[in-house]
């Protein structure tokens, strides 16, 4: 992963940023009008250092996975690979390719949503 470090980063905090906005929509959907920072171009410090240490549980959580399914992934959204190539490359089979994705996917989700990053 360390190879791949500057792209993998910038990947999983857009994960990181979707999943919070999406909850914060799920949460306040009764709410009239926009989020405060909504409105803001520039990030505050504030949501600066909490979006490091979002990138920070993130690398925690894919650390924690299986090396095939941790190399899969990395590949596929840090490499910008496509499924055939990765098959390809890898020499695993498209349906296993798929399948490590998802799977690797759905684990870092569940570790950042108990540890309550998302």
């Amino acid at each position: 992963i360390s190879h791949h470090d500057g792209s993998v980063r910038t990947y999983l905090s857009t994960i990181v940023y979707r999943s919070a906005v999406k909850e914060n929509l799920r949460r306040n959907k009764l709410a009239e009008g926009p989020p405060e920072s909504a409105g803001s171009p520039d990030p505050t410090p504030f949501d600066l250092t909490v979006r490091r240490e979002q990138e920070r549980e993130i690398f925690r959580a894919i650390r924690m996975l299986a090396p095939p399914q941790r190399d899969i992934l990395v590949l596929r959204f840090y490499g910008d690979y496509g499924y055939e190539e990765i098959a390809t490359m890898t020499g695993v089979a498209l349906g296993t390719v798929k399948s490590r994705i998802f799977y690797a996917v759905k684990t870092v989700r569940t570790v950042l949503q108990s540890r309550g990053v998302i």
